[in-house]
């Protein structure tokens, strides 16, 4: 059985079959590292998920608040110019729920897609850097937003199998 966002009860999809460009095939697999960590926090508690599941005190939905912030970081100030830069290793706070974090993070990919659908010419610098370099180029921020994204997926596949044990993208 397959949910709206393409998993099943289970959590597995299959990789994205990109026949587009190069844009729209980076674009595809960082749509699908972002729903994979997302089917990995939902329907958890709020409980469980703001449960630290090692010893740094990484939880899963954690995890969600990171990329959450990773994203506007990277898309929204760095490349479109937009807003203040964020703490990226900010925990979920008080009254934070499993919700509000995936909805956060949700809009975060909404605000993402936008600015990179406005992207004509990847090779394009955005306008700020987050490091002490130039300003990186779409396809760098798309290609490190994979590894980030990818990285982390990994992360909340062994956290959510510690909670309840649940495999599977």
């Amino acid at each position: 059985m397959t949910d709206v966002t393409g998993f099943s009860a289970r959590g597995d999809v299959r990789p994205p079959e990109a026949t587009g460009g190069e844009k729209e095939t980076l674009t595809a697999f960082l749509g699908y590292l972002r729903e994979a960590v997302i089917a990995k926090a939902a329907g958890l508690t709020d409980e469980v998920g703001l449960a630290p599941g090692v010893p740094s005190g990484t939880s899963l939905l954690g995890l969600v608040k990171h990329l959450t912030r990773v994203e506007r970081n990277w898309f929204g100030y760095a490349y479109a110019g937009r807003g203040e830069r964020l703490d990226d290793d900010e925990r979920p706070a008080p009254g934070e729920t499993g919700a509000s974090l995936i909805a956060a993070y949700q809009e975060a990919i909404r605000a993402s897609d936008e600015i990179i659908a406005g992207c004509d010419d990847l090779g394009r610098p955005g306008v700020r850097s987050l490091r002490e370099t130039d300003p990186p180029t779409m396809r760098w921020i798309l290609v490190h937003m994979i590894e980030e994204t990818g990285r982390h997926a990994g992360h909340a596949d062994i956290l959510r199998e510690q909670t309840d044990g649940a495999t599977g993208r």
